[in-house]
């Protein structure tokens, strides 16, 4: 059973999802995951996801943040079967503020969460509106984080190892124990 932070935090990544018109079955509304990453702070720092596949090869998620909501700053290793993973983000509703490695962008139109900035590194910001979209290599450090309506992103990548992800902020779980 969700807890009421988690159960608003579904609601609201559903009524997203419509708002995007992004179809969803009742078995993936029902299995919406809800990442805090064990913050405790959902609302601020998390990502509400569902996953269409994942196989040896392939994986294809819809992404959600709430209103200015940010998932932490991480990256895709190397892995014993490839060099880690490849991910093309594809905004489908509202504004996503990536940020990755590279120069970095000195008027930047927003920042880390209040109090976790020692946790943020890269700031090279790439803005991505309705269909468009940005590829990720593997191993390069980014975070992202929604602009005031919330966002929708489609995630195209290589297979999917949530639980071999490396986060700056060291308080982080990606995956419920």
């Amino acid at each position: 059973m969700l807890t009421p932070p988690h159960e608003r935090v579904k609601k609201h990544a559903l009524e997203l999802f419509e708002r995007a018109s992004i179809v969803l079955s009742e078995a993936e509304k029902n299995n919406l995951e809800i990442a805090d990453f064990g913050l405790a702070n959902v609302e601020v720092s998390g990502l509400q996801l569902v996953t269409y596949v994942n196989t040896e090869k392939v994986c294809a998620k819809e992404l959600v943040l709430l209103p200015h909501q940010t998932c932490p700053e991480h990256k895709h290793p190397k892995r014993s079967f490839d060099e880690g993973k490849e991910e093309t983000f594809r905004c489908r509703y509202g504004l996503v503020y990536l940020y990755v490695e590279g120069e970095e962008t000195k008027s930047r139109t927003v920042n880390p969460p209040i109090g976790d900035e020692q946790y943020y590194t890269v700031f090279h910001e790439i803005i991505l509106q309705p269909g468009e979209q940005y590829t990720i290599y593997p191993n390069t450090l980014h975070w992202f984080k929604a602009g005031e309506e919330g966002a929708v992103i489609s995630e195209f990548s290589t297979r999917s190892t949530d639980e071999t992800d490396v986060f700056t902020d060291p308080r982080i779980k990606r995956v419920n124990e």
